[in-house]
């Protein structure tokens, strides 16, 4: 499957708990005011790559914890998604996606839902620059949620 990415950053500490890998997906539709990727927000910008290719530099690295999926905005390219999400964590690594989308918009979409199965550590909300705030771990504004899947089945029900 292709994926549509802006870049990949092999090792990072700021993009979840550990050490982890970052796929930066290409296209955003949030355009969100202050927001530290701006160049990925154009769909047709980037460069088109395999899922199955991105997985193997993702998770070649043994100490690497997991894979975060950052943009742009990852679901906007669902499957895409999915496909790295499940795949990493084949390959027993944790999964952190951070969307501009809220937890009830995502389970609102069947493609979209389908990329939580798969998925340890949800960060949901647009950046909103009115509400950064530099303290926070591992998000920019005061409206953003770290949520895991116990605040998504609690959600479901």
């Amino acid at each position: 499957m292709q994926v549509r990415l802006a870049g990949i950053k092999q090792e990072s500490v700021t993009d979840g708990e550990g050490l982890r890998a970052v796929v930066y997906f290409q296209g955003c539709p949030h355009h969100c005011p202050g927001c530290h990727n701006p160049e990925s927000h154009d769909p047709r910008g980037g460069y088109v790559a395999e899922t199955e290719e991105v997985l193997e530099v993702l998770c070649s690295n043994p100490l690497i914890d997991g894979i975060t999926l950052s943009g742009g905005e990852p679901l906007l390219q669902p499957e895409a998604a999915l496909a790295l999400a499940q795949g990493a964590r084949e390959r027993g690594k944790s999964v952190w996606v951070y969307t501009g989308f809220t937890l009830k918009a995502i389970l609102a979409d069947p493609v979209k839902r389908a990329v939580l199965s798969y998925t340890d550590v949800l960060v949901d909300g647009p950046f909103i620059l009115a509400e950064r705030d530099l303290s926070l771990a591992f998000r920019g504004s005061r409206n953003q949620r770290l949520l895991t899947p116990t605040d998504w089945q609690v959600a479901v029900n």
